[in-house]
């Protein structure tokens, strides 16, 4: 099969298979917190351990990531080095999956249990997540075919997460909830989506092609010198690996949980609601990952992130204000749901950028050291993105303790219990919500809304500021780099 073939049928068969990992992602990230806070009656002390757990988890994963990529770059099959992973890792989430949202535990013993769940998830998720991300520097080494692969598969992970984003709540929250309760819905979807994911991740397994491999079939020893010393011997996967750390803190903090739980709490029990919310918030992002390759060729990164940062600025800024300044519920509500949309489109954009300036690192190691090390680069991108979830989690509990929002969680999780024993009917269990919700003060959800509206952009300014001083492998730099290797490699043929 030529070059051209191979690409135009990996541009199909590549992206379509991470609609189902980040289905499953999104769950396990994005909802699983909001899945304990309303299913759980939690001490103070319970979510506390429930934040360590993932913070440690995802330090755990600081180790686990570079040694799944090294472990990767030894890998030798007649599949090649990054399939056997995807398959083994598949089908390892999607047990651990399962069981994490089909226990009826309380307590202690359920802190237990999801503490071993989630360092499963962790290893299990490393795998075929590294394994994926990393075959796009092994896909082509041809900028803007990179840049077609890269915003393909982002604008499918990006289709993947808004179909959880839309259907997990309305279908969990609320009077459309599977089974009548959130518990007995959580298990069903969890199951859904276990089985879905392997299904989507088959395009990329059966129907990728590779190029020729560029590396020696020798596998090189795995040892955490070799790790460290691609790490710390490439300035510029240092400097673009800080800012895009910084920048999934704040991008993350609405989807973690502090959106969903402040919209209930300020707009109704209504998962249909926060539905809307996420679906129209991710609108425009699924506009640009279509548009972005031919956005690129005419509108350099740096430049394309400071339009960006002002257009995050103005929706962030009109989020706020109507936020603050309409009384109106229904009208506050579409009006924050409206802006944010714009929030949004910025934030998303600059995690598209950081994706391609992470992996456009590899050429720059090879025209550095002599060596790719692609997997191993390429594992930071989901270590630096569990790690800013991590951090998500600390701040938005941080969050619920300190705006005491459990005292009201804690009601609706005991009402929720109850009807999924079948001890109160749906109506009753929806009426008392209602009731409970009546006691929320102000101030507690505005604090909600200020933790996920000034926190993102604070440190969004912060991301784009280390970017514009520090990271200088642009798109002319680029095309330097790679024209230098390959006539290196002429002049060794």
């Amino acid at each position: 099969m030529d070059e051209t073939k191979r690409n135009r049928r990996n541009l199909w068969m590549f992206p379509l298979g991470t609609v189902g990992r980040d289905m499953s992602y999104a769950l396990f990230t994005n909802f699983l917190l909001t899945y304990i806070l309303f299913t759980r009656q939690l001490t103070a002390a319970q979510l506390s351990a429930v934040t360590v757990i993932m913070v440690a988890a995802r330090v755990f994963d600081g180790l686990n990531d570079p040694i799944m990529g090294n472990i990767i770059e030894r890998t030798r099959t007649r599949f090649g080095k990054f399939k056997p992973w995807l398959v083994i890792g598949i089908a390892s989430t999607s047990a651990v999956v399962t069981a994490t949202f089909n226990t009826s535990l309380q307590g202690w013993s359920f802190i237990v249990f999801f503490g071993v769940m989630y360092f499963l998830h962790s290893i299990a998720f490393t795998m075929h997540d590294i394994s994926y991300w990393g075959m796009v520097a092994a896909l082509s080494s041809d900028a803007d075919a990179r840049n077609q692969f890269t915003s393909r598969a982002t604008l499918c992970a990006g289709i993947g997460g808004t179909l959880a984003a839309m259907l997990i709540p309305m279908f969990t929250t609320g009077s459309m909830a599977l089974g009548g309760s959130a518990m007995t819905a959580y298990g069903r979807i969890a199951l859904i989506i276990s089985i879905i994911a392997p299904l989507f991740l088959c395009f990329t397994i059966f129907g990728v092609r590779e190029q020729p491999s560029k590396q020696p079939q020798a596998p090189t020893p795995i040892s955490f010198q070799r790790i460290w010393k691609t790490i710390a011997g490439n300035d510029q996967l240092r400097w673009i690996a800080l800012a895009f750390l910084i920048h999934q803190i704040g991008n993350g903090l609405a989807v973690g949980g502090l959106a969903s739980t402040y919209v209930y709490l300020d707009f109704g029990y209504n998962g249909g609601l926060y539905s809307i919310f996420n679906t129209l918030g991710m609108m425009a992002t699924a506009v640009l990952m279509v548009a972005y390759p031919a956005i690129s060729r005419r509108i350099h990164r740096k430049q394309l992130m400071k339009r960006m940062l002002w257009i995050s600025a103005a929706g962030y800024a009109l989020t706020i204000l109507s936020g603050f300044l309409i009384g109106n519920s229904t009208a506050r509500f579409w009006a924050i749901t409206f802006f944010n949309m714009f929030a949004n489109f910025g934030q998303y954009s600059f995690y598209l950028i950081m994706m391609i300036s992470i992996i456009n690192t590899v050429e720059y190691n090879e025209y550095l050291h002599g060596v790719r090390d692609e997997a191993i680069i390429t594992s930071l991108r989901p270590f630096l993105t569990k790690l800013g979830s991590a951090l998500v989690v600390a701040v938005t509990s941080l969050s619920y303790l300190v705006c005491r929002v459990t005292a009201c969680t804690n009601q609706i999780s005991q009402l929720e219990n109850a009807a999924a024993l079948g001890a109160i009917s749906e109506a009753q269990k929806l009426s008392s919500i209602e009731s409970v919700l009546s006691t929320v003060q102000p101030w507690q959800t505005r604090g909600l809304f200020l933790s996920f509206t000034i926190v993102p952009f604070v440190l969004m300014l912060i991301s784009y500021l280390i970017y514009r001083n520090h990271y200088t492998l642009d798109e002319d730099r680029y095309e330097d780099i790679c024209r230098e290797l390959a006539r290196r490699k002429g002049r060794k043929a």
